[in-house]
């Protein structure tokens, strides 16, 4: 679990200050916001909870503290915490510093001093999640195994590789054509290395969602073959209306959310 549990990581925060009369409200609000987050990163909604904290776990700064947890291999585990902290950081650093951190609420007419709601997360610990829950197996009926990145598109590093039916010299003009055309709408590579096969496998396994491949029947009829990671299967289509074909299974591929 070197990933999930490591020295030196990445964390991200935010303080959230609110009306203390709102922030029982705001608490439950983050937590669904920060649940739907991780569902629109493609994240299996099955695969995700929220666990509120039992009043003997909390700590000494906290009025309630929510856990977004993801069933890892190894079981259920902590992907971020959404705590309430009520107004102990301003009351505290207010104490320490002698400086006032309230603000005048004219309706009220009095003093308030904010309540803080603060969502927390490890961006390597959100990495190892995207990572865990897109990794899948499969094997034919030959017995070779095929792995893949079920990533969404939007996560994806590559989300369309351009691939030459071969690196013959008749082809690459066309193929380069289709790859500058399609640079500027999305996410692409160019891949003419080892056997058409063996690039399909490779895309798969880092989780490229479509490739194109460009025959030789392309020089002729002007189409190119758009080939789907997660079912493999494959459909022609004119050259000229890749960019809006490509952008429309994109789409449907994409996580709700």
């Amino acid at each position: 679990h070197f990933t999930f549990r490591m020295l030196e990581f990445e964390q991200m925060e935010m303080e959230y200050f609110c009306d203390p009369a709102e922030s029982i409200e705001l608490h439950e609000y983050w937590k669904q916001e920060r649940l739907d987050w991780y569902r629109s990163l493609g994240v299996r909604p099955e695969r995700l909870r929220m666990r509120d904290h039992d009043p003997e776990e909390l700590s000494h700064y906290s009025s309630a503290t929510s856990d977004v947890e993801y069933l890892y291999p190894w079981g259920w585990g902590e992907l971020e915490g959404i705590a309430h902290r009520g107004d102990f950081d301003l009351s505290a650093h207010a104490a320490s510093s002698g400086k006032t951190l309230s603000y005048f609420d004219p309706q009220r007419e009095e003093h308030i001093v904010p309540h803080v709601v603060e969502p927390a997360a490890g961006v390597d610990r959100i990495m190892l999640t995207l990572l865990v829950d897109a990794y899948d197996e499969e094997t034919d009926d030959r017995g070779e195994k095929r792995v893949l990145l079920r990533l969404a598109p939007h996560v994806a590093p590559v989300t369309v590789a351009v691939l030459p039916l071969s690196r013959n010299e008749r082809l690459a003009p066309t193929a380069r054509q289709v790859w500058d055309q399609l640079r500027p709408h999305f996410r692409t590579q160019f891949d003419d290395a080892q056997s058409i096969g063996r690039r399909y496998r490779r895309q798969d396994e880092v989780g490229t969602p479509l490739c194109v491949t460009v025959d030789f029947d392309s020089l002729d009829d002007g189409a190119a073959t758009i080939r789907d990671r997660d079912t493999m299967s494959q459909i022609r289509v004119p050259i000229s209306g890749l960019a809006e074909a490509l952008q429309e299974r994109i789409d449907e591929l994409q996580p709700e959310g």
